[in-house]
């Protein structure tokens, strides 16, 4: 074997492996790209679902109960306020296909079902007695 026909040789090797590695690149790029659509596309219609649902004919509550909150829940359902007679206090999560709840919304549901919860009030610009 002569000198050209290694140098030939080994020249072919790198271009068949460039070649190659830009194949696999391409395909990860691809599947990255259809795996960020799909993410995008689930996230956009969980949102639809959590703007639509409530006016849902067979949704099981009053929309005037309802306060979008939609950063670590939903919704706060405020069920029967609006007839003047509150009944109970929900926090709703709306979830579509096979999504499930986030490690925030895990703690928010871990507070509440240990009954961690209360109200508080706060006052700002109270009047000065004068007096």
């Amino acid at each position: 074997m002569d000198i050209v026909t290694l140098i030939i040789g080994i020249i072919f090797g790198f271009v068949i492996g460039f070649l190659w590695v830009q194949i696999q690149r391409m395909g990860i790029e691809k599947k990255i790209r259809q795996d960020a659509v799909r993410g995008s596309r689930n996230a956009i219609t969980g949102e639809i679902y959590e703007k639509i649902l409530p006016s849902m004919p067979n949704f099981p509550y009053t929309p005037k109960d309802m306060v979008f909150v939609g950063k670590g829940t939903d919704y706060i359902i405020f069920d029967g306020l609006s007839d003047g007679d509150l009944r109970e206090i929900i926090f709703l999560e709306i979830k579509s296909g096979k999504s499930r709840l986030n490690a925030n919304e895990k703690m928010i549901k871990n507070i509440l079902d240990q009954k961690i919860v209360r109200f508080a009030e706060m006052r700002v610009g109270a009047p000065k007695n004068d007096e």
